[in-house]
Parts: structure tokens; sequence; C-alpha cells
């Protein structure tokens, strides 16, 4: 019997939660990323947040994967309530008022148009970060995939924390200047 898309989403979050599955998040990233920015365009988000709250949402994806229940929701409903959430978050912080109904992704497929955009940005930076130095690469690796202070890393590689930070800004610049 094959399995529902459904099995295969809860599937690739297992394995990102069991091995750290780097090949499982892509997929899952490749998929999502443009639906979640596609959906929060259309609930009203500018393409600036839309773009923000969907790497969020992603992040959040790799992150808190531990905590998704397939017994409680589909992989999909998960996913866009992050994304509903993020989105109400980021309002609340731009002190604009909450929208009342944000809807829900799967009655909104995103125009084509606009997957393929977000592919191609999703491209140039994966580009964009494999030109980078391995020491920049793994370093922003450790501060935004696996969520480490400046501090912290430069506890675990020995190096000193303004070399960490430099090397940090450094490769954010470069990643600035790649996708500008």
């Amino acid at each position: 019997m094959d399995k529902t898309p459904n099995d295969q989403w809860v599937a690739m979050i297992r394995r990102i939660t069991r091995d750290r599955d780097v090949s499982a998040f892509e997929v899952l990233f490749d998929h999502f990323a443009p639906r979640v920015k596609s959906f929060l365009m259309k609930s009203g988000a500018d393409s600036t947040l839309a773009e923000e709250c969907a790497q969020e949402v992603m992040a959040t994806v790799w992150q808190k994967s531990h905590l998704f229940d397939p017994t409680r929701a589909s992989a999909s409903t998960w996913i866009f309530t992050i994304a509903r959430n993020k989105k109400i978050d980021a309002l609340r912080k731009l002190k604009r008022p909450e929208p009342d109904d944000l809807g829900w992704g799967m009655d909104h497929e995103p125009d084509q148009e606009d997957v393929i955009s977000l592919q191609q940005e999703t491209q140039r930076l994966g580009n964009a970060l494999s030109e980078l130095p391995q020491k920049q690469r793994d370093l922003l690796e450790q501060a935004f995939f696996n969520e480490k202070s400046h501090s912290e890393i430069a506890a675990d590689t020995g190096l000193p924390l303004g070399t960490i930070k430099s090397r940090i800004r450094l490769a954010l610049d470069k990643l600035r200047h790649s996708m500008s």
C-alpha cells in the first residue's frame, strides 16, 4: 500500500527529529516554504514579511520537529499553524492590529510564479551559502540551525568570541551581497 502524502511528511519530520536529517528537511523546505510564503501573502502580508515568516516557520520546523504529534494534526496543518502564529507574532511586533481570520493554506494554492520565484531565491541562497568559506559556513550553521549563542560556539570551538562574531558578520554580509 502506498503512503499518503501526509505519511511521507510525517516520516520526513521523524527523520529530522531522530537523525537531524538535512536531506529530509530540504525536501520539506522545498515543498512547504513557497506554499507558506504564498499563504501568508494571500492573508495580507507583504512579500518581505511573508518571506521572513516563511524562513522562521521552516527554522521552527527544524528546531521543534520533536513537538510534532501526527495524532493531533497533519504535517501540513502543523506547519501552516506555525506560519499563522509567526505572522501574528510579527504583526504584534509591528504593533499592527491582529487579523481576525488568516484562513488556512490548503485552500489557497500558491501561484506558479510565486513558487518558481521562491524556488529560485532558495537556490540562489543555497549557492551563496556554498560559496562561503567553510569556517564561516560552519559557524552560521551552528548559530542558526543549532541555535547556539556566540558564546556557546566559542566554548565548543575554542575560538575567541570576537573571531566568532567577526566570521558570522562577514558571512552574513557576503550573503546579503550575493542575494542583492
